[in-house]
């Protein structure tokens, strides 16, 4: 099927048989067992990374969901992935992965900047035990070792929206795997696994819930990292919430046409901003000179729905900006049907060393579905104001 359909049915094929049309909600904590030899025998398939399905019991929630299965399932059909598993938010999905290498032995992780701030920070630190070297896209082979277990990049990147060529990477990387945040495409827009990479990640908070509401994380692999993954997830205890699942998973449906829709808004906004006397510079992959490789249009589908402007006016106008939108909300987080505004430097990206860190003049818009003469409106009365004021002084 087309993604469209995929993401109205995936996850939801054995619904028929239960004799209902959307998935039933389960909340239990524990499951009740038959007898000694069967709960412990779905306890130990449970806890060392197995599936639930075919268990006597499903023995505790820390271990087995029924929603969480079927949002994992939808999400990995749409990335084109054997499997996923799913987390309490996208930095326990990150922090698994990473933990998982460690386990292996093989600790040295290479990254290519800028990647989402709480990303780098914990790489930074190593403080989950892994060991960091920063490359950028063209240099990834030459900072491989023998103990590198992971090669991470986000494509398109926060803040910057910079385009990552996700198979020249997995070339230069060769047997190590690659992994790619995937949060600002999507499915709809990218799936990293056509071009080899061996994990895709979410933060199943934005665009995948879609409206603000809820945290999420989600890895989609082959079926040998996803057993290593919810084995730490089984005893590290960071399972997705039923409800948040049912939530995401119902989320899978509309998430082509949200994503569509915020797109052509956020298209329409930074072509009206590029124009604007008080922005120096607009990054978002449809401008010119964003896309030197051609990859809108041939990896990924189309720019997607988050941006980000470079005010003229430096720190000083980013600040004054972000506090006279008024439909616009200043707020950090992105993929919701509202269009929120941020500063990276200040807030999402605070923790980043002073080479990587954003530029203090930019500001990150992530585009909603409020119709973009709205949008701009609003964007316009804030510049207007601040004008005025600075005419004033």
């Amino acid at each position: 099927m087309r993604i469209d359909s995929t993401a109205v049915h995936a996850g939801r094929e054995d619904l028929a048989a239960l004799g209902v049309h959307v998935p039933p909600i389960d909340l239990s904590s524990t499951y009740p067992l038959a007898d000694l030899e069967s709960g412990g025998a779905a306890y130990e398939t449970l806890a060392t990374g197995g599936r639930g399905e075919h268990a006597q019991s499903l023995v505790y929630q820390r271990l087995w969901n029924p929603n969480v299965d079927r949002f994992e399932r939808g999400l990995a059909t749409l990335e084109g992935c054997e499997q996923a598993v799913a987390f309490a938010s996208g930095m326990a999905a990150l922090s698994a992965t990473l933990v998982a290498c460690v386990a292996a032995g093989t600790p040295h992780v290479v990254a290519v900047r800028p990647l989402y701030g709480g990303t780098d920070h914990v790489l930074a630190t190593g403080l989950l035990g892994t060991e960091v070297t920063w490359a950028t896209a063209d240099t990834v082979a030459a900072a491989l070792t023998p103990r590198t277990g992971l090669v991470i990049v986000e494509t398109p990147a926060n803040p910057t929206l910079d385009l990552v060529d996700i198979a020249a990477i997995v070339r230069q990387a060769g047997r190590v795997p690659v992994m790619v945040d995937n949060t600002f495409a999507t499915p709809v827009l990218q799936q990293p696994r056509r071009q080899g990479a061996a994990l895709v990640l979410h933060s199943a908070t934005k665009f995948i819930g879609g409206h603000g509401d809820l945290l999420g994380g989600v890895v989609a692999a082959d079926r040998e990292w996803a057993a290593r993954l919810r084995q730490v997830r089984a005893l590290t205890g960071a399972l997705l919430y039923p409800l948040a699942a049912y939530e995401l998973h119902r989320g899978l449906q509309t998430l082509p046409v949200r994503v569509r829709a915020q797109q052509d808004r956020a298209l329409a906004l930074a072509h009206w901003l590029a124009q604007h006397p008080a922005v120096d510079r607009v990054h978002y992959p449809a401008m010119p000179g964003a896309d030197p490789r051609g990859l809108v249009g041939t990896q990924m589908a189309g720019p997607g729905a988050v941006l980000a402007v470079g005010l003229r006016g430096g720190l000083a106008a980013a600040a004054d900006l972000v506090q006279r939108t008024r439909l616009v909300t200043h707020a950090v987080s992105l993929g919701g049907v509202d269009t929120l505004v941020q500063h990276p430097a200040s807030l999402t990206h605070r923790p980043v060393a002073a080479e990587a860190k954003p530029h203090a003049d930019l500001l990150r818009i992530s585009v909603g579905l409020e119709d973009v003469r709205d949008l701009v409106a609003d964007f316009e009365q804030a510049f207007a104001s601040m004008g005025a004021l600075a005419g004033a002084r």
